[in-house]
């Protein structure tokens, strides 16, 4: 479960004004972060913790397409079939441990997401302290399609969303835009893609600190993310059953509703409850606390009949046609 030979795919540097660049650099795989990547970040942030020379960190993508897809679960599919227990909980540990060394970052820590950004891209990139987004973001955990759970921290950071929106986007797996992402809380900031390259320039030209720099790029954004009265409606009650019960009954956004319960129909039966299981406790803990409950169940969820199937039908086979058939599982 490490990277192939070649070029690293993580590019790092540190610039004459104090700005560390990290250039995420896997471009054919859209940047999904596989152990050697995991490693090098890690390595990386580490160094520079207490590197008085540098000020901030700045996080950005090769890829035209994605800033970072995801974590790499078809390497993670393919431990959990041959038996390599091992394997699987040394990703996931490495991986998770990342997330918490952005979230307890001592400097200033920007993403700049232009394109994908799903599953582990959300765990490298909203713990840190700004998420610059734009037109053509794309933000989604959509782990429940593929017989999985949101993990990366997503346990701590969907129910704090406003409006029952994070339960929305656990359980559905449902992709919002750049706009909808700062109103409801995933992203911080709005900059058009056509203003990146400057945004760059300023950001690592030394002078104002980065939330200076931000604000004054910053477009406007709605008040709330798109659906949010329909989301608020239907997910208030964190439970799978009385979900779809409130988007039958939906009756002023009836496509949104109809498209929704297409999402939930569509994903594996054990993954949203054990999605529901994991939001409901992780409203009520730390982070820290999150990461460790999301590592022992994705442990055991990467050598499930369900993940195994999932995986195959989105990225092996690509035929989309998963058959499910893991027992609903109790936490």
């Amino acid at each position: 479960m490490t990277g192939s030979n070649g070029p690293a795919p993580v590019q790092t540097r540190v610039g004459a004004d104090g700005t560390a660049v990290i250039e995420l650099d896997r471009p054919a795989a859209l940047n999904a972060l596989d152990l050697t990547m995991v490693r090098l970040l890690t390595h990386a942030l580490a160094r520079w913790r207490d590197d008085p020379a540098v000020r901030s960190v700045l996080v950005v993508s090769t890829s035209p397409k994605a800033f970072c897809a995801g974590g790499d679960i078809v390497a993670v599919r393919a431990a959990g079939a041959s038996g390599d227990g091992e394997a699987v909980r040394g990703y996931f540990t490495a991986e998770y441990a990342l997330d918490a060394l952005i979230a307890g970052y001592p400097k200033p820590y920007t993403a700049l997401i232009d394109g994908y950004a799903m599953g582990g891209g959300l765990g490298i990139s909203v713990h840190g302290s700004a998420r610059v987004v734009t037109e053509r973001a794309s933000l989604a955990m959509p782990e429940t399609a593929i017989g999985f759970f949101p993990d990366v921290g997503a346990s701590y950071f969907l129910p704090r969303l406003p409006d029952a929106y994070g339960w929305y986007l656990g359980l559905t797996g449902a992709r919002i835009g750049g706009l909808d992402a700062v109103a409801c809380g995933l992203a911080t900031h709005h900059v058009p893609a056509a203003d990146l390259p400057a945004l760059r320039a300023v950001l690592t030209a030394g002078g104002a600190p980065p939330d200076a720099v931000l604000r004054s790029f910053a477009a406007p954004v709605p008040e709330r993310p798109a659906h949010a009265g329909a989301v608020a409606r239907c997910f208030a009650e964190p439970d799978p059953a009385r979900v779809r019960a409130r988007l039958a009954a939906e009756a002023q956004e009836p496509e949104w509703a109809r498209e929704t319960l297409a999402l939930l129909d569509a994903a594996s039966p054990a993954s949203l409850a054990a999605t529901a299981g994991l939001l409901r406790a992780g409203a009520g803990s730390t982070l820290e606390e999150c990461l460790a409950r999301e590592l022992e169940l994705a442990c055991r969820t990467a050598v499930s009949a369900d993940f195994q199937e999932g995986v195959r039908a989105a990225l092996v086979d690509k035929d989309r046609t998963p058959v499910w058939s893991t027992p609903v599982p109790t936490l």
